[in-house]
């Protein structure tokens, strides 16, 4: 029963509450002090034998016995308050490093508390939106073709020896997409920024012609994988408003130039989306793999595409949402350092 009184439970363990005032050292030593000076001025006063009226006698009397002992119970006052102090100022340490435990705990298992608050609950309904409209966006651009109809692979057709060949070749079959046409640089950009919304039937159309070619899907792929666990955070491409680099550090930076030289094609600024993205970076190894894998498909895909783009098209691919997120991964990861 007595541990019930002293304490109580808390999220963060059992808290000891203040003892009751009762009487320790300091009362005790002021109470004998006071006593000790009262008896002795008290005979002193007793058997004294001054000249002097008899009120004066009395007044004298009076201060030299009782206030010394105000003193001494005043600084006992004092000594009991700062010892009081330092309990209450020892037990909110306590607390606030239990807390701060609690939180980094928390944040390097990378949980998230169910009764979290208003600002955290709005977070995470963004990016349950964004999540549902990407998952729209892949149902649509892979499951369903032009028509709205699903996509059939075609065929494979037997090869034919052309005339003049005595060896005829085998019927393996051929990919599809190995007979499908390159994509277009129009249809290219337009697939790595993704279509603005569900109505957006020019994007999606690009997006399917896109997604044919098997480095460009690939690319695809990896884009809205980091997009979608950047939005996990909060960081949403189209926050983002990086500072554009000349159509000649891209091309550059196609041909193999890597470092200082092309700092310039790092143009996100955001210092929050950068923390984040930098602390993400260092304790998921998911989202660590998935962003060198992206950085990767885009080092290439951007070496594919620069020699047989104009300068007006190099500008439009900077400005989309995997540019974006390329500027942004690779600053973290240190491509432009």
């Amino acid at each position: 029963m007595a541990d019930s009184k002293d304490s109580r439970s808390t999220p963060l363990g059992i808290y000891d509450r203040p003892q009751p005032p009762g009487i320790t050292g300091i009362e005790i030593t002021a109470i004998a002090l006071s006593l000790a000076w009262l008896a002795l001025s008290g005979v002193f006063f007793l058997y004294f034998d001054g000249e002097g009226s008899d009120g004066l006698r009395f007044l004298l009397a009076m201060m030299v016995m009782f206030m010394p002992v105000a003193m001494i119970w005043v600084a006992a006052t004092a000594a009991r308050a700062s010892r009081v102090m330092r309990d209450e100022s020892a037990r909110l340490q306590a607390a606030i490093d239990a807390i701060r435990t609690s939180y980094i705990s928390q944040a390097q298992a990378g949980r998230k508390e169910a009764g979290a608050g208003s600002l955290a609950k709005k977070l995470e309904e963004i990016a349950a939106s964004q999540r549902k409209a990407e998952t729209t966006l892949a149902r649509f651009a892979v499951s369903q073709g032009p028509s709205g109809q699903p996509v059939m692979a075609p065929a494979p057709q037997p090869e034919t020896a052309p005339a003049g060949d005595d060896q005829p070749r085998l019927s393996l079959g051929t990919p599809a997409e190995v007979l499908q046409p390159p994509v277009s640089n129009g249809d290219f950009i337009r697939a790595l920024n993704f279509p603005e919304s569900a109505e957006d039937e020019t994007g999606f159309a690009a997006l399917r012609r896109a997604l044919k070619d098997r480095q460009a899907a690939q690319l695809i792929q990896a884009a809205q994988d980091v997009l979608t666990l950047l939005s996990q955070d909060g960081i949403y491409m189209d926050d983002l408003r990086p500072d554009m680099a000349r159509p000649e550090l891209w091309r550059a930076f196609a041909e193999g130039t890597r470092g200082r030289e092309i700092a310039a094609l790092g143009g996100v600024r955001d210092r929050s989306s950068l923390t984040l993205t930098h602390a993400r970076m260092k304790q998921d190894p998911i989202f660590r793999d998935a962003a060198h894998h992206f950085l990767r498909l885009f080092d290439k895909g951007v070496a594919r595409f620069a020699p047989e783009a104009s300068d007006a098209e190099i500008t439009e691919l900077a400005n989309t949402r995997s540019s974006r997120a390329f500027m942004l991964l690779g600053r973290v990861a240190g491509t432009f350092d």
